[in-house]
């Protein structure tokens, strides 16, 4: 049977619109993964390199007393001593051990002359002013012999720890002739160690004094924890950074250690989201992609703080309508979602 061009065209209409019809909605849709949206804080932290000295107030030089010779050096640098243990030992030198002599000498010679002036004095030959001067001579050279023993002039001496400490310097050598107030020894207080770091100055203004901080040695995976003790107000010219100092507890590092301390400056609050959920429009404005009935919807977002695997957001965001992760970078405004975990609230 035959039919002309326009009933053939009309019946095939026909056909399409019946299937049309019948077709189930054929609109795009995008597989993704979600996570609740919660509000929260992170830790706004700044990271500093440095390395690990006695701070200055922990540090002791230990000065010859007299001129003397060096019989012995009974320490080495890095060695820990306690309160009391001898680290030099000194004899006097000529020139010393002849002064000492002449005060013990000047002190006998003194000592008679009081004597005799005061017989005088009993005896109405000599005045009351003379027995005075006398006797401030007998007094002035006791004093002098006095502070030569204390000096240890009358024999050999050790030079003792005034207190528990790391030998950090020994300038002394045995055998050698050192002058009154020459170098010695070093020390430092175990208990008196920090960490002498550096930042730039605009990562500076924001750290204060009794900050929290997590030092971790260069090479190490335990950390501990120290305090910020100072920061500098002006550019170190050396290095073009801010100085900083963190205290770190008794024992925790040795001197001449490198160390990253993690400085903790405050907190910041907002939306805490993943990282992965941040993406960026062309113009490199960031925003992320929220669930809402079933549709995807882009809400552009300021990144407060980045730390790590998370990050602070603020914007006009849904607390209630989860964050796309796993496909959001498919998505355009409006598109149809489906999701891998049938349960998830988005998906009802």
């Amino acid at each position: 049977m035959k039919r002309s061009l326009p009933s053939l065209i009309l019946v095939c209409c026909g056909f399409a619109a019946s299937a049309f019809a019948a077709a189930p909605d054929s609109a795009p849709s995008v597989l993704v993964d979600t996570v609740p949206l919660h509000k929260g804080s992170l830790a706004r932290v700044v990271s500093v390199y440095g390395t690990v000295r006695p701070d200055r107030a922990a540090l002791a030089g230990l000065m010859a007393p007299v001129a003397a010779v060096v019989t012995a050096v009974q320490v080495r640098v890095g060695e820990r001593v306690a309160a009391g243990a001898p680290l030099v030992t000194l004899a006097p030198s000529p020139q010393t051990a002849a002064a000492y002599a002449q005060a013990v000498s000047a002190l006998r010679v003194a000592r008679d002359a009081l004597k005799r002036t005061r017989q005088l004095a009993a005896q109405s030959l000599a005045t009351g002013q003379q027995v005075a001067a006398a006797g401030k001579a007998r007094s002035d050279a006791a004093a002098t012999l006095a502070a030569l023993r204390a000096q240890g002039a009358a024999g050999p001496t050790a030079v003792r720890a005034p207190y528990s400490a790391v030998v950090t310097a020994v300038a002394a050598v045995t055998h050698s002739l050192v002058a009154e107030g020459a170098p010695l020894v070093d020390l430092a207080r175990p208990n008196g160690l920090v960490l002498a770091a550096g930042v730039v100055p605009a990562d500076a203004r924001a750290i204060r004094a009794g900050d929290q901080a997590q030092v971790t040695p260069i090479g190490g995976s335990r950390s501990v924890a120290g305090r910020v003790v100072l920061r500098g107000a002006v550019i170190d010219p050396m290095s073009g950074l801010v100085p900083v100092t963190v205290a770190l507890p008794t024992n925790a590092l040795m001197p001449g250690q490198s160390a990253l301390a993690a400085i903790t400056t405050g907190r910041v609050a907002g939306f805490v989201v993943p990282h992965a959920a941040i993406l960026v429009h062309d113009n490199g404005d960031p925003y992320v992609v929220q669930a809402q009935r079933m549709a995807a919807k882009i809400v552009p977002v300021r990144v407060l703080l980045s730390a790590g695997a998370s990050d602070v957001v603020a914007g006009t965001l849904d607390p209630a309508a989860p964050l796309v992760l796993a496909g959001n970078y498919q998505l355009d405004d409006g598109m149809k979602l489906r999701f891998t975990d049938p349960k998830a609230p988005a998906a009802r």
